[in-house]
């Protein structure tokens, strides 16, 4: 039953639709807290559930592209070649087969160099928002998976952004690096994108046999508040394994444990979403 659920085969709109595109940046500097298994996984949940929904891949490593098996070897169309060749998103932006409503747009090892490419571009700081806002179709979530660092890709997918959403590990690294991205992203609003908004964390990676997952969760909770989603995503190896078969865990092993906490995950920011509208007009 929680497969079907999970599934949902009708394709019926079962999560609340948003009254404007919501356009999410996945961003935390620290590697492997699960930026890209949850852009991936909350992609999919909400594609499934009948949002229409973009998935920009921002890292060079290319591994939400991977996990939505979309190719992205070299000389395929990527997000490199929007941001430096000015490319419209749209002819990059791949169809996800066998999830309706569900498109992505890959990153290639182009990418890498990116960074330093854009640094002689003008307003280089805006790319992506520039691509974003030129696209004609509608989406209900656009999700732009960040690399792990705080240089100018980063800085083109916060500018682009309305919301960030920040998976923490719960582990007591984790909580180290959060000062630093909260103070860049402070910047990014001061200077450039005045409606920017930490709307959402989550808490990624819990392993609830240890007193420091629970310490961490507390500490978080504590000092964010209501941005912390209800939902936690458990230590689960079916989320780990999911990738090298090129799905989400949400088709791969719909009944396990950790598609029912992105599922639940994935709810909490569609109804949130209804709850406070967000958006570029807004």
């Amino acid at each position: 039953m929680r497969a079907v659920q999970i599934l949902n085969p009708s394709g019926e709109v079962t999560m609340p639709r948003p009254d404007r595109t919501r356009v999410m940046c996945v961003a935390n500097q620290k590697g492997g807290v699960g930026k890209t298994t949850t852009t991936v996984n909350l992609a999919v949940a909400l594609a499934l559930h009948g949002n229409r929904v973009l998935v920009v891949d921002l890292d060079p490593q290319g591994n939400a592209s991977t996990g939505l098996n979309v190719p992205h070897h070299t000389g395929i169309p990527d997000v490199y070649d929007c941001l430096i060749n000015s490319v419209p998103l749209a002819e990059v932006a791949q169809a996800v087969e066998g999830i309706p409503n569900l498109w992505c747009v890959p990153a290639t090892i182009d990418l890498a160099g990116a960074e330093i490419e854009l640094v002689s571009v003008v307003a280089r700081e805006s790319r992506l928002d520039r691509a974003i806002a030129a696209y004609p179709g509608e989406f209900d979530y656009v999700f732009i998976d960040c690399p792990p660092s705080l240089g100018l890709l980063t800085v083109n997918a916060l500018v682009a952004a309305q919301e960030v959403l920040i998976p923490i590990q719960c582990e007591y690294y984790a909580l180290e690096g959060l000062n630093q991205l909260i103070n860049n992203i402070n910047l990014v609003r001061q200077h450039l994108n005045p409606k920017l908004d930490v709307s959402t964390i989550l808490l990624t990676m819990y392993d609830r046999r240890t007193r420091l997952a629970d310490a961490v969760e507390q500490d978080v909770r504590n000092h964010f508040g209501d941005k912390v989603l209800q939902a936690v995503i458990p230590r689960n190896v079916r989320v780990s394994e999911a990738p090298s078969y090129g799905q989400s865990v949400m088709t791969y092993d719909p009944g396990s444990r950790g598609a029912t906490s992105y599922f639940e995950a994935a709810q909490e920011i569609a109804e949130r979403g209804v709850k406070e509208p967000v958006g570029r007009n807004a």
